[in-house]
């Protein structure tokens, strides 16, 4: 078996190869650490690393022509990041870049490689969205967009594979707060415990290789995302703004930290 998986060299998508590489498998690893990835081919069998940089359309497609040959059994879709303030205020061109990690890249390689997928009936796809996805984010409101896109497209594929009775099967992981270093690049610190990316990792594969299309770790997130649906959407607003105002981490001169 082998699964490519993309925003590898830390968080949730190292642990998803470290824990797939202890199960055996073959892994097509990518991101822009190259000195990360090449330690990670050192430390794990069988990987073949990309370097990448997921936010230029190109490198996307280099992706996809250097692993559409590789009999890939499973793609993890996880890289992406956030950032942290007012609307009018963060960085445009940060702003952009995130957009094409987060929901460009991502929407490329789950559409070649489903094509590519369902021509043999076979396949999995993970794209890791976030709990934010069954959510509007004041303060995170581009992050909190681009996880709605990938849980709506997620959800859209998984109808049509359905009706098309295929074998093909798509898993979307929304966790909540997870003890990596998208803080750190947000610029926010979490205002409630966060789970190991170990956890999370393990939970989004567990979900992906029994084949459901869901994977929602935790019971307060789980309650938190259902809940959420019986709450005006301008008070569900107005209640995420406090929760995210209450995460912002500042400098010296009271910016929040990128």
């Amino acid at each position: 078996m082998k699964a490519l998986i993309t925003g590898a060299t830390s968080g949730i998508g190292r642990k998803m190869a470290e824990q797939l590489s202890a199960k055996g498998w073959d892994l097509i690893l990518t991101g822009r650490n190259e000195e990360v990835l090449r330690t990670m081919e050192e430390q794990l069998p069988n990987v073949k690393t990309i370097r990448a940089d997921l936010s230029r359309r190109e490198d996307v497609f280099r992706v996809y022509e250097e692993c559409r040959n590789e009999d890939i059994d499973m793609l993890v879709n996880n890289a992406g990041y956030g950032i942290f303030g007012r609307f009018e205020e963060t960085d445009l061109e940060d702003e952009l870049n995130m957009l094409s990690v987060n929901i460009t890249a991502l929407h490329i390689l789950t559409k070649l490689f489903l094509r590519d997928f369902k021509k043999r009936n076979s396949g999995r796809i993970l794209n890791v969205a976030s709990a934010a996805g069954f959510m509007t984010g004041p303060l995170l409101s581009s992050y909190y967009a681009s996880k709605n896109y990938v849980l709506r497209l997620t959800l859209a594929i998984y109808e049509e594979l359905r009706r098309d009775h295929s074998a093909v099967t798509v898993t979307v992981l929304c966790p909540g707060p997870v003890d990596t270093n998208f803080n750190n690049r947000a610029g926010v610190s979490f205002s409630a415990r966060p789970i190991s990316a170990e956890y999370a990792a393990e939970y989004g594969l567990k979900k992906a290789l029994s084949g459901k299309l869901f994977a929602v770790p935790g019971l307060s997130i789980k309650a938190a995302c259902i809940g959420q649906r019986f709450v005006p959407h301008k008070i569900m607003a107005a209640l995420t703004y406090n929760v995210q105002k209450a995460k912002k981490r500042a400098d010296g001169n009271g910016r929040a930290l990128k």
